[in-house]
């Protein structure tokens, strides 16, 4: 059974865990093959944006397969690996595409990890996240730790941490933790258009920026400030005012139309 599938519509490629009688759970396997399988949709330019989910209807993935950490806790080592092979998280952070995760049911614990690695998350109505470390006796190794506080404030994530309570899918809206929230029939359609939009960005253009944005948010503001000022140099003295001018035109249309 593939573990890990990849779908296209056009240009974006759709990501899908797909072990859904075990919730999706992160096995060993599986976390090889979703981190291959986001180098995959790295490397081949006619992809230029990722949809990220599970297969299902109830689980986005449940996290680390506890039964396989049971019989074998070296599995927390591979599971922590500094480099990509085995970690999907570092594999989605390192893809300079834009990545949406469709969020179709939990997102548990290193769950929860695998869809705060993505760019931003649309999530079912049915979605639900916990984070459950402190309970299973493991520390996060994957940034859950530090990312969740950045998105929705130290009080609020240290009650997630510290309880290990789910909130629900309208709940991460109000607290800025997903985008919006949909119907469960149209959660791909809402990602996959999403992501068609992104698309139609210059593939170099996006991953600069993506890179610019997730480099800024990395440092303090004061440091934020003086890396977009050097970017900002650098890439804008390669402009062409022919191109500004396509481009302009192309953005007026293009808000007509959305009009």
């Amino acid at each position: 059974m593939t573990l890990v599938t990849i779908t296209r519509e056009g240009a974006v490629a759709i990501v899908t865990m797909n072990r859904p009688e075990a919730m999706n759970a992160l096995s060993k396997a599986l976390r090889r093959e979703l981190a291959a399988a986001m180098r995959a949709v790295q490397a081949d330019d006619g992809i230029r944006a990722v949809v990220l989910t599970g297969a299902g209807t109830r689980a986005f993935t449940a996290g680390l397969d506890l039964k396989e950490l049971g019989a074998d806790t070296a599995n927390l080592g591979a599971a922590n690996a500094e480099d990509a092979d085995d970690n999907p998280v570092k594999a989605i952070e390192l893809c300079t595409k834009p990545v949406i995760g469709a969020v179709n049911g939990v997102a548990i614990t290193g769950g929860f990890e695998v869809a705060l690695a993505c760019d931003l998350l649309i999530a079912s109505a049915n979605a639900r996240f916990a984070d459950t470390h402190a309970r299973v006796g493991i520390m996060p190794g994957w940034g859950l730790s530090q990312k969740l506080s950045r998105m929705i404030g130290i009080g609020r994530a240290k009650e997630l941490a510290f309880t290990g309570n789910f909130i629900d899918a309208v709940t991460a809206e109000r607290w800025g933790l997903v985008n919006r929230v949909v119907a469960p029939d149209a959660l791909l359609p809402t990602a996959v258009a999403l992501a068609q939009d992104m698309a139609g960005i210059d593939p170099a253009m996006l991953g600069a920026y993506k890179g610019l944005i997730n480099e800024g948010y990395a440092a303090s503001f004061g440091e934020a400030l003086e890396i977009e000022q050097r970017r900002s140099r650098a890439a804008n003295a390669r402009v062409e005012a022919a191109d500004v001018e396509a481009r302009r035109r192309a953005v007026i249309e293009r808000g007509r139309g959305q009009g």
